[in-house]
Formats: structure tokens, C-alpha cells, sequence
């Protein structure tokens, strides 16, 4: 663990996870009336335990790559309560719900992390 790690935390994986939960939430609202179209999501959770090291790869060889940080999350697909009849799985209401809910928790992550950053500072200065 590095120096950065230490001092942020899971902070820095937080914000990047919900940043990308975003970018699928918005591509989801985009896609609405797109025949077909499947609705995706992240397991925020499982994801964040794969950012932050709670699921190790196993290295069986040193030539091996090591996975470090975030990936980008495939994401997957949901099943939405009621179907619509040209395949599209995106309700509008539900996605607009998890975008809000997302916005506030990055909000409230990013408020967390400027805290952190600035009790740093002031310890810096021996403040």
C-alpha cells in the first residue's frame, strides 16, 4: 500500500466506480426509446471490493500481469419489472432515481475526499 492509499483511502476508487455508474446511467437515459436496447448497472459493491484489493488474483507465474486500480466495469444487464413489447429493458423513472441517488453519493464522496485533503494540508503546515 502506498503512501496515497494510506492517506485517501478508498476515496479515490469511490469517485472513479461512480463516475463510470454515471456514464452507464446516462448512456441508459440516452438509449430509452432505442428498440432492443438493454439497461446496465455496476455491482457497485463487488466492484469496489475488485478496485480496492478484496479480491486477489492469484499470480502463478512472475510473467504474469498484475491487475492494479480500476477497470473499466462491463456492467450488467437489468431486468426491469415490466418489459416493453420492442425489447427494450430501460424504465426511465427507475434510471432517473439511480442517477439521482448516484450524483448525491459522488457529491458526498468528493466532500469526504476535499475534507480529507485539506486536514492533510493542515497537518503539512502543523496547523
Amino acid at each position: 500500500m502506498n503512501v496515497i492509499d494510506k492517506v485517501f483511502g478508498i476515496s479515490p476508487s469511490v469517485l472513479a466506480l461512480r463516475s463510470q455508474r454515471t456514464e452507464m446511467i446516462s448512456a441508459n437515459l440516452a438509449n430509452a426509446d432505442t428498440p432492443g436496447y438493454k439497461a446496465k448497472d455496476i455491482d457497485f459493491q463487488a466492484a469496489l471490493g475488485r478496485a480496492t484489493g478484496d479480491y486477489e488474483l492469484l499470480q502463478t507465474n512472475k510473467a504474469h500481469m498484475t491487475v492494479n486500480g480500476i477497470d473499466k466495469e462491463e456492467g450488467m444487464y437489468r431486468v426491469p419489472v415490466q418489459p416493453s413489447l420492442d425489447g427494450n429493458t430501460v424504465e426511465t423513472d427507475r434510471e432517473h432515481g439511480a442517477f439521482m441517488e448516484n450524483a448525491i453519493r459522488y457529491q458526498a464522496s468528493l466532500d469526504f475526499l476535499g475534507a480529507r485533503i485539506k486536514s492533510t494540508l493542515q497537518t503539512l503546515r502543523g496547523e
